[in-house]
C-alpha cells in the first residue's frame, strides 16, 4: 500500500519512476518474487527488493537511466555468488530476476485503480511485459505468480494482488485492542467484536478497521467463512468465549483460536464434547492461541497471536 501510494504521489507531481519488481528467485535470495522497490527521477525511493549492496547498486541504476527522457522496460538477472557475471556482489547464494519498468504520468488512472481495489479490500490482476502494465479487478485467480521469459524482449509477468487477510477479533477487551493494533501494522484487515456497551478499550481501539456491538449468539452472522479469514476468540468470559467458539467451529476459515489457560480450555472442550462437538472438529481449534513465549501482558500476548498468524499466513 505504501509503495503504491508513493508512486502515485511522484506520478500526480509529473515525475518518472522506475518500479522494480522481483519477477523470479531461486535459492537463499533476499529478494523474492513479488518483492517491490521504487525508485523517482527526484532521487526519493520507497521499499525493498532485498536490500545489501546488490539494492543499493540497482538504486543507482535506476537514478542514472531516469535521466534519459525515455527510459525502458528491461530484466535484469541478478546471481548473489560474488563477483561473477551478473553478479549481485553479495555471497548469500540464490539468485533473483528483476524487472524495471518505468512508470509516468500516463499511468496514473491504473496506480489509482490499484490503490482504490486495496482501500476497497479487493483484489486484482497486476501485468507486466515490455509493452503492457495493466490492473484489472479479479476476486479469484489460480496462482500467485506467474512469469513466462522466451528472450529479453518477449516475456511476461503477472501477479495476484490480494485483498488483505482478515481478521476477526472476538472481544475487544485489552488483549482484542493490543493485537487490533499489531495486525494492522501487519496488514491485516482488522474487525472487532464485543457485546458490551461503553467499553473503553473497544471505544479508544483507533486501529480496527471496523467495530461491532453484536450478541454472540450471532457471530456467526457477522464472520463469512473464507480461506483467507482469522478469528480470534478472546471475551471477557469462559461462557462467552465457548459460545462464540460453538456457533463458529462448524465454519471454515483458515485459522480458529481461543485465548485462555490451558485448564480453561481443556473445561470448555471437555464441555463442548459433552454437548455433541467431535475430537476432530476441536482439533481444528488452536488452543491457547498464540506462539508459546511465556508471554504475560497484552502487548506480549498480540506479538504470540500475531508471529502464529504470520506463520500460518506464510506456510507454503
Amino acid at each position: 500500500m505504501k509503495l503504491w501510494k508513493f508512486i502515485h504521489t511522484k506520478l500526480s507531481q509529473n515525475k518518472t519512476v522506475y518500479l522494480m519488481t522481483v519477477i523470479q528467485h531461486k535459492g537463499s535470495s533476499p529478494g523474492r518474487q513479488g518483492f517491490k522497490m521504487v525508485v523517482a527521477d527526484d532521487n526519493e525511493f520507497s521499499d525493498s527488493i532485498g536490500g545489501g549492496v546488490m539494492e543499493f547498486n540497482l538504486v543507482e541504476l535506476c537514478k542514472e537511466l531516469l535521466q534519459n527522457k525515455n527510459p525502458k522496460p528491461f530484466i535484469k538477472h541478478q546471481i548473489h555468488k560474488g563477483t561473477i557475471v551478473d553478479g549481485s556482489g553479495m555471497i548469500c547464494s540464490g539468485e533473483q530476476t528483476i524487472v524495471f519498468y518505468p512508470l509516468n504520468k500516463s499511468h496514473l488512472t491504473i496506480i489509482g485503480g490499484i490503490l482504490e481495489a486495496y482501500n476497497n479490500n479487493k483484489s486484482g490482476v497486476l501485468s507486466i511485459s515490455p509493452t503492457n502494465f495493466t490492473f484489472f479487478i479479479d476476486s479469484e485467480s489460480n496462482s500467485k505468480y506467474n512469469y513466462t521469459h522466451i528472450n529479453e524482449t518477449n516475456w511476461s509477468y503477472s501477479e495476484f494482488l490480494n485483498k488483505k487477510d482478515i481478521v476477526y477479533i472476538v472481544g475487544g477487551g485489552h488483549v482484542g485492542l493490543a493485537t487490533s493494533k499489531l495486525l494492522k501494522q501487519l496488514g491485516f484487515y482488522v474487525v472487532v467484536f464485543d457485546n458490551r456497551t461503553q467499553l473503553n478499550t473497544f471505544e479508544e481501539n483507533i486501529y480496527a478497521d471496523e467495530k461491532h456491538l453484536i450478541d454472540y449468539k450471532k457471530v456467526s452472522n457477522h464472520i463469512p467463512e473464507s480461506n483467507s479469514s482469522y478469528v480470534t476468540i478472546m471475551t471477557n468470559k469462559y461462557t462467552d468465549d465457548k459460545l462464540a467458539l460453538s456457533k463458529l467451529i462448524n465454519k471454515k476459515y483458515k485459522f480458529i483460536g481461543v485465548l485462555g489457560s490451558k485448564a480453561k480450555l481443556e473445561l470448555m472442550f471437555e464441555t463442548l464434547q459433552k454437548e455433541g462437538f467431535t475430537q476432530k472438529e476441536l482439533n481444528k481449534i488452536h488452543a491457547p492461541i498464540g506462539l508459546h513465549i511465556f508471554s504475560q501482558t497484552p502487548e506480549e500476548i498480540a506479538v504470540s497471536i500475531g508471529a502464529q498468524l504470520i506463520e500460518i499466513k506464510n506456510k507454503k
